[in-house]
């Protein structure tokens, strides 16, 4: 059959199904069953004999949503919020992927420039990060401990406050994602700015080891999570700019429901990184390089691999397990 009789035989089909996920229109838990395996089963067709269609893409968002209303409505999964993380939120980042991959290009960049702009200009970083800053900085350099400032305070006060302030940040970018993603993109700007400065005064002072060892502790999983808080707001700006078959009042409810639970599974991530900063940060200069290396690296390798590779793996599930069952 040709691609284009294929679209056309079952697209009505496909729409109508879309319209009632996203209404909650079925009878019971069986007759969504029995048309996400229609889906699935077109998805197979169409991956077999139009591999680089732009159909398959849609057959893949389609079944994702689909799937996700049939886990929900699986009686025997009563822990609502375990299925949260290990099964929604995955696939709404699989699914959205390349808003994911869109901010983390914008951060890279933005990082970048940040970086430049300090290393050809000798008074940028004192206008981002200020001049009382920049001297503490400078003083904790020269007395031996360029992350000394992680040190003020009590572990708990550090803790709370900064955990705070993450959550704040995390929350009014998504917001701003209201204004078309620009919002968005400004305080991903603001803080990427102030990453690439304050790197690369550490480097510029020959310091730029032991700033590592010490702001990553925290700074892998507290730096990721605003990239994925970012995409959930591009999400939102998105559903307003971009409807598609939808209204614009509809698209920005889904786009708003999307982000919301996206920000949401930043959370625990932004507290693990807030307790990091306030109980172990501050000691970062006297334990050992491979404990300091360590902790980045595991904490990087949690937060990549669920938002980067696990959403693949349960993707992965869904199409090659069609049949689910049901009570």
């Amino acid at each position: 059959m040709r691609e284009v009789s294929f679209i056309k035989q079952n697209k009505e089909k496909w729409l109508a199904f879309e319209k009632a996920i996203f209404n909650n229109d079925f009878k019971d838990a069986d007759e969504l069953a029995s048309q996400y395996i229609h889906v699935i089963n077109d998805l197979a067709y169409a991956q077999t004999y139009y591999p680089k269609s732009k159909v398959i893409v849609y057959l893949n968002q389609l079944a994702a949503k689909a799937f996700q209303k049939i886990y929900k409505t699986k009686r025997e999964d009563s822990n609502r919020l375990v299925s949260f993380w290990k099964t929604e939120v995955p696939l709404i980042c699989y699914q959205y992927r390349r808003f994911i991959y869109v901010a983390f290009i914008i951060f890279f960049a933005f990082t970048f420039i940040g970086a430049i702009s300090a290393a050809n200009d000798g008074e940028f970083v004192r206008s981002i990060l200020g001049d009382d800053y920049v001297n503490m900085s400078i003083e904790n350099i020269e007395a031996g401990d360029p992350v000394a400032v992680y040190k003020s305070g009590s572990n708990w006060g550090s803790f709370i406050g900064i955990t705070i302030n993450n959550l704040k940040v995390g929350i009014i970018s998504f917001i701003l994602g209201v204004f078309g993603g620009i919002g968005t993109v400004y305080i991903l700007f603001k803080n990427c700015i102030m990453l690439g400065s304050f790197q690369y005064f550490f480097y510029e002072k020959d310091v730029f080891w032991e700033s590592v060892r010490g702001i990553w502790i925290h700074g892998a999983m507290e730096i990721f999570a605003i990239v994925i808080e970012a995409a959930a707001g591009l999400i939102l700006g998105a559903s307003i700019l971009f409807p598609n078959t939808y209204s614009r009042t509809v698209s920005f409810k889904q786009g708003a429901k999307t982000g919301v639970k996206i920000l949401i599974s930043t959370f625990p991530f932004t507290f693990s990184a807030g307790f990091l900063e306030g109980f172990i940060t501050r000691y970062s200069n006297i334990m050992p390089y491979w404990l300091s290396v360590g902790i980045i690296l595991t904490t990087l390798s949690i937060i990549t691999y669920y938002y980067l590779i696990y959403p693949f793996k349960i993707q992965k599930q869904i199409t090659q397990s069609p049949l689910l069952h049901h009570p």
